[in-house]
């Protein structure tokens, strides 16, 4: 399965490459919510700097609810830092005249937190990009684009997949919904198989497997010849029956049986990167005609994905 990936977020390029238009009321609503409810939303830093420069409209107001936001996240990294700082400072004092457990495990914990707290101040107040700018991970947000009445449409979407009329508990009974397995789209996924598909523009992915040790390592691939991954999605808007919770929109990426150097790398599955003419086949599907989309898949393009390094 795919466990993370580096995906295009900037909704400006989609539409410039794709011709697709912004979700903008859906981008509204997870930000404002973001900023007034402090939820637990998690957005690739990329999606967020998409909107940078925005003076007007509604991208300026959604850029100033960002902006406000990092605000508020520096302060909190600062408040935590200046207490791990507190911290490992005596820690280091117990430690000059007597070693206990405690000082040690003080001493180990707070030099990692501060280490993280300043790289995450460091990524607020950047500007210059990085890659790892745009790496999502489950049930983080990522960038997916759609079709709505022929044309196409880009949302930010959970990549941990709520279908409509399934429970909230949903997600931590099957942790597993960020990927849908090709051999249980008729099955399991038949409700969004046909109906609801999406795609993902993707530059490289990462997968877990079991090392010669036993223990867990990430691999990073990269299709060799350097072009983006424009890989199949199924996706679902959830409501509330309760009408508590705002509505959820969250995706699955769908994988295939494994290419050949990523099953030689010790993986068993691979996201379905499908050619660029099949693009608009795929978002507007017909579910009486399933033959067309297994199609796709079967006419899959199959790019030499080039094990990149071992990740973190």
């Amino acid at each position: 399965m795919c466990y993370s990936a580096q995906a295009l977020h900037d909704y400006k390029k989609f539409k410039r490459e794709f011709d697709a238009a912004i979700g903008i009321k859906e981008y509204i609503r997870i930000f404002w919510d973001q900023k007034t409810k402090g939820s637990p939303y998690k957005f690739p830093k990329a999606m967020l700097d998409a909107f940078a420069g925005a003076t007007s409209g509604d991208e300026g107001k959604i850029h100033e609810w960002i902006e406000e936001w990092k605000a508020e996240q520096a302060t909190a990294i600062e408040q935590e830092l200046f207490a791990q700082k507190k911290r490992l400072a005596d820690a280091e004092r117990t430690l000059q005249t007597k070693v206990t457990k405690k000082a040690q495990n003080d001493q180990r914990i707070a030099t990692d937190k501060i280490s993280k707290a300043k790289l995450k101040l460091s990524d607020l107040r950047r500007t210059e990009p990085l890659d790892r700018d745009s790496r999502f991970f489950p049930g983080n947000y990522g960038t997916v684009m759609v079709s709505e009445d022929g044309k196409r449409v880009v949302y930010p979407m959970r990549y941990l997949c709520r279908p409509a009329g399934k429970p909230a508990n949903y997600d931590v009974r099957y942790p597993g919904t960020y990927n849908a397995r090709r051999d249980s789209l008729g099955n399991y996924w038949k409700d969004l198989f046909g109906y609801t598909h999406g795609l993902m523009i993707v530059d490289t992915f990462y997968e877990n497997v079991e090392g010669e040790d036993g223990a867990n390592k990430v691999l990073q691939f990269r299709p060799k010849n350097g072009e983006p991954m424009y890989v199949a999605c199924l996706w679902s808007r959830w409501t509330d029956p309760k009408g508590e919770e705002p509505d959820l929109l969250s995706f699955a990426a769908i994988t295939d049986e494994p290419e050949p150097e990523v099953a030689a790398a010790g993986h068993d599955r691979t996201i379905i990167n499908i050619k660029p003419e099949h693009i608009d086949a795929w978002l507007n599907p017909d579910p009486k005609n399933m033959d067309t989309l297994y199609a796709i898949f079967d006419d899959k393009r199959h790019p030499y994905y080039e094990l990149v390094k071992e990740a973190a």
